[in-house]
């Protein structure tokens, strides 16, 4: 499991690669730590030496600097010698490595010859193993810039598109037993829900961003506050029918329902507001359901994010920041308030007894479109013909 938060620092140097993108929590499954491979014993007699060494080489870097940042990924930033971030090495190896790997997949002779394996961080005991090529998270006081911020809804993209691409063009590649085989964190449903849960929170930044703006309307707010209930409501969709154990796996659900009542408090909150801006008492009313909607469903995000962080394995309760800190101050305030008007306006005690629907507004925000890199240059038919010449020489 990795729950973390980031914490802002004035780091300074470069502002447009900021070191800081604020308070952002994330909740994410246990990393996965590649064990080393045996290319040699597998596709020694197959391929060039030169080629065999190269894919050796490449994942045994990874192997080492996953081993050395896994267990440091959900705590601090580590810097190499050479002042760089390690997690930024990490990914440049992921990226020599994967064009060079996708080289087994060009036939499909190569393709089921090397069993891969991988420890779960959280459980050295879960062992994954695929012969599969295929089978590889005051009111409103801004504590960062908008660029920042920007970064970070960049960021959440990104990895949505790494999910999107994993469910669409990887996870088809493989056979229905090894499917079956996987791990249920890495069940079809389990990274949607990933990819829907990487879009919600970057629209729950764009919240912010909209709150932080004088020329932000309503309407804008309430849009926002609207897509992300449904991207939230989507990514619990997708999480509730696996047979998720304890563990993890019921962390990970009680996060998304968190979540996801959260979205449901700004949305009815921002949909109340623009229906009491209506000049009818039917309008009026609409307004104050939608408001003691918004909240008990603020109240009811506090009990999920208490039962989220008791869970097993236990996290610590980060504090209030942006939008919900604004909304955890604004909606009780509103609510008791326009209850109040309403009641001596209209005389009555309770004005409607379920909450109006929520808009349904299409949806933004898109994972970015990755796609895999071209083979490595050392797959060409030239270059193998001519290795094999040499070694039969």
């Amino acid at each position: 499991m990795g729950c973390f938060a980031s914490t802002p620092k004035d780091t300074g140097g470069n502002r447009r690669k900021p070191t800081s993108i604020g308070d952002v929590s994330v909740y994410v499954p246990g990393l996965r730590i590649p064990k080393p491979v045996e290319f040699s014993q597998s596709l020694g007699d197959q391929l060039p030496k030169t080629l065999v060494e190269r894919l050796t080489a490449l994942r045994t870097r990874i192997v080492v600097m996953a081993n050395q940042e896994g267990p440091t990924i959900t705590r601090t930033r580590r810097k190499t010698q050479h002042g760089g971030s390690t997690l930024s090495d990490l990914l440049q190896a992921l990226e020599d490595y994967l064009p060079v790997l996708l080289g087994l997949t060009k036939d499909g002779s190569l393709q089921f010859k090397v069993q891969f394996i991988w420890v779960n961080q959280e459980d050295e005991e879960e062992e994954t193993a695929l012969s599969n090529v295929w089978g590889t998270s005051d009111g409103y006081h801004p504590k960062v810039s908008e660029e920042n911020r920007r970064t970070s809804i960049d960021i959440f993209l990104k990895a949505a598109g790494y999910l999107d691409c994993a469910i669409r063009h990887v996870v088809p590649q493989f056979t229905s037993e090894q499917r079956r085989s996987l791990p249920i964190d890495l069940a079809e449903g389990a990274l949607r829900a990933l990819c829907l849960q990487a879009l919600g929170q970057g629209v729950d930044i764009q919240l912010g961003m909209a709150i932080d703006s004088a020329k932000a309307t309503l309407a804008v707010k309430r849009r926002l506050a609207c897509e992300m209930v449904k991207y939230w409501q989507q990514a619990q969709d997708n999480i509730m029918n696996l047979p998720l154990a304890n563990g993890w796996g019921e962390k990970h659900r009680l996060f998304v329902k968190w979540k996801y009542v959260e979205a449901k408090a700004a949305g009815y909150y921002y949909h109340g507001l623009i229906l009491d801006e209506g000049n009818t008492e039917k309008l009026h009313g609409m307004a104050v359901a939608a408001l003691q909607a918004a909240d008990e469903c603020l109240k009811e995000s506090k009990k999920a994010s208490e039962a989220f962080n008791a869970s097993s394995p236990t996290s610590r309760t980060p504090p209030l920041f942006g939008t919900i800190k604004y909304l955890s101050e604004k909606i009780p305030k509103d609510t008791s308030s326009k209850v109040r008007i309403n009641r001596d306006l209209y005389s009555y005690e309770k004005i409607m007894e379920t909450a109006p629907t929520l808009p349904d507004f299409a949806l933004a925000l898109k994972p970015d479109e990755y796609q895999l890199p071209p083979l490595d240059a050392s797959w060409l038919v030239d270059n193998l013909q001519t290795e094999k010449q040499s070694k039969s020489q």
